[in-house]
């Protein structure tokens, strides 16, 4: 192996680890989610909540017809 070819080896590794180090320095700034945790989860507000119970009634009606005919 030849002088040259050890010296862009070694390049190659340092521009590897000066990279990875970039990366991980530029990712610390992110908030991740924790698992296994209990998350809080907000209650639906008074309208959606009434869609949905909308919803439901006006699909299992139509499922007692359909079961009917």
């Amino acid at each position: 192996m030849s002088n040259l070819e050890a010296w862009l080896i070694i390049i190659l590794v340092v521009g590897v680890i000066a990279s990875n180090l970039a990366v991980l320095k530029y990712s610390a700034k992110f908030k991740m989610p924790q698992f296994g945790k209990d998350h809080k989860v907000k209650p639906k507000t008074d309208d959606t909540s009434k869609r949905d119970t909308q919803a439901d009634t006006g699909s299992a009606d139509k499922q007692d017809e359909d079961r009917k005919a």
